[in-house]
């Protein structure tokens, strides 16, 4: 950390006028005061994750659940006071604010994006985080009473972070990283720029959506009152994540009917519907499955299941990259149906297919010259971009699908969803400088 108070950055400041050119000064100038912050931006971050706003796929509200309105109106008055523009929040939680542009020429209008629900595949409630300093690349004791461990013999990915800070879980629930560290680095990278006029930028548009985790977030984003001409979601994972493709998606819900009748007189007569669920399940390609596949692969994931004698629920999600493929794997769970209705001459199976998003690449592509910008700004600040295939979906492929190009930004976290989600701090610091780093760019385009 470089200077211990106010006079001495400014002292800071005045030396490097002096030996470099005003342009290294602002970004000199960002860094140090992004590192000067660090718990600035933790606590920020501790604050959002320890709010409850887990959404629920069974709910036809929106916001899906009655908690996510907690976390948003502590993100308005957030925004309210950094001195945003315009914040305004709907009947539906979605959140908008503006600040306007600094400079006197004509600048594209961008925007950035994050959710604030969190998933319902593992519980979000009493958040308990736990800060590591200078992680010494060693095992992590989530839990002792329940043997809960998170190794970097496991994951891998932790070693990356050797002498930086660390925010996990007790082991007990997720860590609300996704998306919670994109809306701490988004009101940070605001803050910032308010803050020092001296950095210019266009009119930069904030958007904070609910219900992003159950395939809802962009259903009532107004992007014509949100009026950026692109923007970033701040949702992805690793440091360096830079990413305009992700899967074409599709939910699928399999009914399966049986009949209950007392099993000592069952002969001939009952109808266990849990077994002829198996016969689904067993149909489907075995190898086809997150757990199995990476890259551009697609496939089935059966998440959950819901059985009694009579009737047994099963949920999928379907994903592929090319939209082809995308269409096939739904016909191929359609016909899965059909013929086990066939084989047992009686209508057991009902499913329902809906599609939730497709592969925003093809809104991208025209558009190319907003992934060149963050890439750009990733390089000059020291980061090595990863441009990849997003292996599940954002806010942003609905967003390009309405006409808002929306490519997806590393918000730094790791192993989301579950008990072993962790994030550098540093990660996050680095995505509130790319985001200042954009802005300026973007002014100069």
């Amino acid at each position: 950390m470089l200077g211990k108070n106010k006079s001495n950055h400014i002292k800071l400041k005045e030396t490097f006028d002096r030996l470099v050119t005003k342009q290294h000064v602002k970004y000199f100038w960002v860094q140090t005061i992004l590192m000067k912050d660090k718990q600035h931006i933790l606590d920020r971050f501790i604050s959002y994750i320890t709010i409850d706003t887990e959404s629920d796929p069974n709910s036809e509200t929106t916001p899906s659940t009655e908690k996510q309105w907690d976390l948003a109106h502590k993100l308005v008055e957030d925004l309210k006071a950094i001195g945003m523009s315009n914040v305004t929040i709907d009947d539906n939680a979605y959140i908008m604010a503006t600040l306007p542009s600094n400079v006197e020429h004509e600048v594209p209008t961008i925007g950035f994006i994050s959710h604030f629900d969190t998933s319902p595949d593992f519980t979000g409630k009493n958040v308990k985080p736990r800060v590591i300093d200078n992680y010494d690349g060693k095992d992590i004791v989530l839990n002792s009473e329940e043997n809960i461990i998170l190794s970097p013999s496991y994951f891998e990915d932790l070693l990356l972070y050797v002498g930086q800070t660390l925010v996990v879980t007790d082991g007990t629930t997720l860590l609300g990283a996704d998306d919670k560290a994109g809306i701490t680095e988004i009101i940070t990278a605001m803050e910032y720029l308010i803050s020092h006029p001296e950095i210019k930028h266009g009119t930069i548009k904030v958007g904070f959506t609910p219900d992003e985790e159950i395939g809802r977030g962009a259903h009532n984003f107004d992007v014509n009152t949100f009026g950026a001409d692109w923007a970033y979601t701040m949702d992805g994972s690793q440091i360096g994540e830079l990413e305009y493709e992700n899967f074409n998606a599709a939910g699928a819900k399999i009914k399966v009917k049986g009949k209950i009748v007392h099993p000592g007189y069952a002969k001939g007569k009952m109808v266990n519907s849990m077994y002829y669920a198996t016969e689904f399940i067993n149909a489907l390609p075995r190898l086809e499955t997150p757990e199995h596949t990476e890259g551009y692969e697609g496939f089935f994931h059966l998440y959950a299941i819901e059985g009694k004698v009579e009737h047994t629920e099963l949920q999928y999600i379907i994903r592929d990259h090319d939209r082809a493929k995308f269409e096939a794997r739904k016909i191929v769970m359609e016909k899965i149906a059909a013929d086990l209705n066939s084989k047992f001459k009686a209508d057991i199976f009902e499913i329902e297919i809906n599609d939730q998003y497709f592969n925003m690449k093809e809104k991208v592509e025209p558009v190319m010259h907003i992934v060149d910008i963050a890439e750009e700004a990733m390089i000059s600040l020291g980061i090595k971009p990863l441009i990849k295939p997003i292996r599940g979906g954002t806010d942003g492929s609905q967003l390009s699908y309405m006409g808002l190009p929306c490519p997806n930004i590393f918000a730094g976290g790791h192993n989301f969803h579950g008990r072993y989600e962790y994030v550098p701090v540093e990660s996050m610091q680095k995505a509130a400088e790319v985001i200042c780093k954009i802005a300026e760019l973007t002014a100069k385009s």
